[in-house]
């Protein structure tokens, strides 16, 4: 089913680079950003902080659920580095999300159709109702299998493990560079052989290897892109 608002669909494996591509995507078309990756951080997030089993779909469901999930483009002083502004019952957890040790279980949690389900349903209502650049791992196919531009964003795993080891130490998680590498590897490997919704290579997605490119070259390809489907 089409929709009268222009969807791109962005999915790939961690630290592909999509997180920072697709903001800068949608502020150059005017288009709203969403991170459909840190809707499973909060979900992870929760559990740890409530002390539940991690295989407790129906507790982690009811976590997800009684919470208010709210997410935002970052304000003038939120300008930390942070590509969206995540508020879980009003407080900010923009960072608190993006820890190595969120990243161990983010995959557990996603792997849960019932957590799928209600998140997939947050996703697909936001995109109903304005231009939408939404990336994560199952976009193109679970989330918006209609969406106008369908991407896969990736890169070798030598490249996004530097590329997210740098980020831990900028923000002062110490980690050394084989444990971001091992975890990384664990990721990939959770996220293409999740039983629910692995992360895949859909027939009509466009295929970028950011390996050996800039961010805004990048950006400028699916920019340009856009405008020309935009003008057709």
């Amino acid at each position: 089913m089409s929709t009268p608002h222009f969807q791109i669909a962005i999915d790939g494996p961690v630290a592909a680079g999509k997180g920072t591509i697709s903001r800068l995507v949608a502020d150059q078309l005017g288009f709203l950003y969403v991170d459909t990756g840190a809707m499973y951080r909060v979900a992870t997030l929760l559990v740890m902080r409530a002390g539940t089993d991690f295989n407790n779909e129906n507790a982690i469901v009811k976590l997800v659920r009684s919470s208010n999930i709210q997410m935002r483009n970052p304000k003038a002083y939120e300008k930390d580095g942070r590509l969206t502004t995540v508020l879980v019952d009003g407080e900010d957890v923009s960072w608190d999300i993006r820890t190595e040790k969120i990243s161990a279980k983010v995959s557990i949690v996603a792997a849960h159709p019932k957590v799928r389900e209600i998140l997939v349903e947050k996703q697909q209502i936001i995109a109903e109702s304005q231009d939408v650049v939404m990336e994560g791992r199952d976009i193109t196919y679970r989330v918006l299998p209609d969406a106008n531009l369908k991407i896969y964003l990736t890169g070798s795993d030598t490249v996004r493990a530097k590329r997210r080891h740098l980020q831990s130490l900028q923000h002062g998680e110490f980690v050394t560079y084989k444990e971001v590498f091992d975890l990384l590897k664990i990721r990939d490997t959770n996220d293409m052989e999740r039983v629910n919704d692995p992360l895949k290579i859909v027939d009509d997605a466009w295929v970028i290897d950011t390996s050996d490119l800039k961010i805004q070259q990048v950006v400028r390809l699916i920019v340009d892109k856009v405008h020309v489907m935009m003008d057709m």
